[in-house]
């Protein structure tokens, strides 16, 4: 594969941000507009300096000329409830996203279902006692409520940092952990994950432990490319395709092609002077996506935006235009899976991919 940034930076100590003018150098029209879309993995959040919501993701759809039929959201911490008993403080944010759902199925704002699908979070250290916490999700947002993630990022080197939260090493390992999660299937829930790749085989483990689970690795489970493992493509592409290989084998695992802007895959496309182009993306992650869907088959890999988090990167919709470049190849059979037909199966979502109405 083509080598990343040979530096070694360290996480940025503030977020890199979203820097609307120089994405508004890059204008691309869309690849095959009238392909259905579902968007299974994105965020929503109001936070100091940095606000998207439902009009923001819509505008950002709406810009793109994408046929975007519906989406899933994915917990960020967003909107937690600020007084009562913490262990439900994350049904906040189900219930905050809910409203959005409901809002966008009032047809009020065109026929894309945003957030049909809501993962949320609960704390799954909590062994059989997350029940409450789960129900609690399923009370808020009923049938939307489809699943639980939970970020288990981790590295011995400390540089490589994704999130504000401090984790510790191993928690997919963790008994607690483990008995938490034994009640997701309990709920008919699904279980997203976001790990680097040298955790990928913990994560194996627990698809083999829990068959019956539906689990889901977030970003194609981030080949990192800074810190330690900066200048080691090669070596790093080697361990990474084979720990999916291996997580491929559960019949339980799909996987998510996307999230590769963000800054630890080690890219850099944001150091640009333009924006990049949908050609330039589709040429940086030709060799990851080709060993993901030839890993799990086009029936169980789904192209996702991650926004507002790649928007630091390139546009909504240059990354769409990208993801169809890769695709190409594929049957139209195929590409329906993986840009629709996957993300509806795995997430539940009553969305149509027939021709809308003109």
């Amino acid at each position: 594969m083509n080598d990343r940034a040979s530096t070694s930076p360290a996480a940025p100590s503030t977020p890199i941000p979203v820097r609307e003018d120089w994405l508004a150098q890059r204008r691309e029209e869309p690849i095959d507009p009238a392909m259905p879309i579902l968007d299974p993995h994105h965020h929503l959040w109001d936070r100091p300096g940095s606000r998207y919501l439902h009009d923001e993701y819509k505008g950002d759809i709406d810009a793109g000329g994408h046929d975007i039929r519906g989406s899933v959201y994915l917990q960020c911490g967003a909107m937690h409830r600020a007084d009562g008993d913490k262990r439900f403080a994350p049904v906040g944010e189900t219930e905050f996203v809910n409203g959005i759902a409901a809002m966008s199925a009032s047809n009020t704002y065109g026929p894309a279902r945003l957030c049909a699908g809501i993962v949320g979070f609960a704390d799954l250290m909590l062994g059989a006692k997350v029940d409450e916490v789960l129900e609690a999700h399923l009370r808020a947002a009923g049938e939307r409520f489809k699943g639980v993630r939970y970020c288990s990022v981790w590295d011995a080197d400390r540089s490589i940092k994704s999130t504000s939260w401090d984790i510790a090493e191993g928690v997919l390992l963790d008994g607690k952990f483990r008995a938490g999660f034994a009640r997701l299937a309990r709920y008919g829930l699904s279980f997203d994950a976001w790990l680097y790749h040298p955790q990928i085989r913990e994560l194996t483990g627990l698809a083999r432990a829990f068959p019956d689970t539906i689990i889901v690795l977030d970003h194609i489970g981030a080949p990192l490319g800074i810190g330690a493992y900066a200048g080691r493509g090669a070596e790093v592409f080697a361990d990474w395709r084979r720990a999916i290989g291996e997580l491929a084998q559960c019949p339980n695992a799909r996987i998510k092609l996307g999230g590769m802007g963000m800054h630890m895959f080690g890219f850099g496309f944001h150091k640009q002077p333009l924006p990049p182009s949908s050609g330039q993306l589709a040429t940086a992650w030709r060799p990851l996506v080709e060993a993901c869907i030839e890993a799990f088959g086009p029936q169980r890999a789904m192209f996702e935006s991650n926004f507002p988090v790649d928007k630091r990167f390139y546009g909504y919709g240059v990354m769409w235009n990208a993801f169809k470049r890769l695709a190409e190849p594929y049957s139209a059979e195929e590409k329906a899976e993986l840009f629709f037909n996957t993300a509806q199966r795995t997430y539940r979502l009553p969305i149509a991919s027939a021709p809308k109405a003109r």
